[in-house]
């Protein structure tokens, strides 16, 4: 047997038990007088009765009650029972019509939180029990009609991870609407180029993951292969060392005006480097990557996600660089950065080498290093107008270029942003371009 209530009885301070007979199924309260007698209790059910013992079907404490009745109903019908309380009383006590306490009983008819108020204070029970069944009731109920969806998860990852709406709306989808779910999941896999929803690369269960040299979003990697799905389709000159080598070279003197910027995609394609303007996705923050769709076809994304001369040629050079030194071209790996600014635009010691590498070769084409270092010491921590000027002419690069190099390091960037002039409508023109209100032409 099972204790199932240990209140103490105030007459004889014995604990009163609640049992359940095994011949009529009934529960009721009462105290052991002896082994083999259970005396009714007169609280409960008005005068005390004798009941033997080898009838009590369980016995458990008063915290384990729940696990006896699977609904409220249940509940409600055994106290119900231990009083010798009808249906009828019940809702006379209650105030509400015999027929509703029928449906309650039956399970056909919910207990809410106002009705558990009541029935607590009625049977001296916590209303929180009453509660607590009928959520454990609704819940197995809803397992028993609820079918098992293997793709809810999956539809989690896409449609929670990836920006669908602006994907469709950027024509990077073949879709109409977000809430079209099988269109656009015929949508998302051409777009990662697979056969099956689940090779998806963005997915934790995927069958292959995306090698990318840091940490990289779904938004991110939905950019990449936009970057990647232009620049499959673009046709560029020959690559080599050499190439590339040279088209640093011709970039350098680029470096006095804003309009110059026209020239970066056909110096870059002759170099035998496929270069792609796409615009960022919201929540990507992307600057740039650079990949290798083989070993002799560098590719070069630039999202301009700040429209400034001098955040344009860091990051190109940076991307640049990557290539010159071969990132990722034998490890097939994507080369990702994003808000290159700050200290990941640095050479500090929470930067990766190739990282490093590449800060330090965007800065020092920019401005050398050394030129900066001697100009900063000489005019801090003041800069005059003329003197921004006077650099910029002496060595032929544009005052914006300066004034960047100058927030950089000063940690100042709300200062000289008036020389910070805008590029993209410079080097767009002559580039593939994907955003902006213009959807490349691919796969036309």
């Amino acid at each position: 047997m099972r204790v199932m209530d240990r209140r103490l009885d105030p007459s004889t301070n014995n604990p009163i038990i609640l049992a359940r007979s095994s011949s009529d199924k009934r529960f009721m309260y009462g105290i052991i007088t002896s082994p083999d007698l259970i005396v009714k209790h007169k609280v409960q059910f008005g005068k005390k009765s004798l009941f033997p013992v080898d009838t009590v079907l369980g016995i458990c404490y008063t915290h384990d009650m729940n696990d006896e009745f699977k609904t409220p109903g249940q509940l409600i019908q055994s106290l119900l029972d231990a009083r010798g309380w009808t249906h009828r009383v019940l809702a006379i006590v209650l105030g509400i019509d015999e027929t509703t306490i029928n449906k309650i009983v039956a399970g056909k008819r919910p207990v809410d939180a106002e009705l558990a108020l009541i029935l607590g204070e009625t049977f001296n029970v916590a209303p929180e029990r009453f509660l607590e069944l009928q959520k454990s009731y609704d819940l197995a109920k809803a397992r028993i009609i609820s079918r098992p969806d293997p793709g809810r998860a999956t539809r989690a990852h896409l449609f929670g991870g990836l920006p669908i709406g602006e994907m469709i709306k950027r024509g990077w989808l073949d879709a109409d609407d977000a809430r079209n779910v099988p269109k656009v999941e015929t949508a998302l896999k051409k777009f990662f180029n697979v056969n099956a929803i689940d090779d998806i690369e963005i997915l934790p269960h995927a069958a292959k993951k995306t090698n990318v040299a840091s940490p990289a979003t779904p938004a991110q990697l939905a950019w990449i292969y936009r970057v990647r799905e232009i620049a499959n389709e673009m046709m560029v000159g020959r690559y080599s060392q050499s190439a590339v080598q040279g088209a640093i070279e011709k970039l350098s003197a680029l470096l006095s005006a804003p309009e110059e910027a026209r020239k970066v995609p056909r110096i870059l394609a002759e170099s035998g480097i496929r270069y792609v303007i796409v615009e960022s996705l919201t929540s990507a923050k992307i600057d740039g990557v650079c990949f290798w769709l083989n070993d002799a076809s560098p590719v070069i994304g630039m999202t301009l996600r700040y429209d400034r001369i001098d955040n344009f040629w860091f990051v190109l050079r940076h991307e640049l660089e990557h290539v010159l030194r071969l990132h990722g071209r034998n490890t097939k790996t994507y080369m990702l950065d994003a808000e290159l600014e700050g200290e990941r635009a640095g050479t500090g010691v929470n930067v990766s080498d190739e990282e490093r590498a590449a800060n330090e070769a965007a800065e020092n084409f920019c401005v050398p290093k050394k030129t900066m270092e001697a100009f900063i010491s000489r005019k801090s921590p003041f800069f005059a107008e003329r003197d921004i000027l006077g650099f910029a002419q002496t060595y032929k690069i544009h005052p914006g270029i300066v004034a960047g190099q100058l927030q950089h390091r000063t940690g100042r960037h709300d200062r000289f942003r008036n020389h910070l002039a805008k590029i993209r409508s410079a080097v767009t023109p002559g580039a593939m371009v994907d955003g902006w209100g213009d959807i490349a032409p691919i796969g036309i």
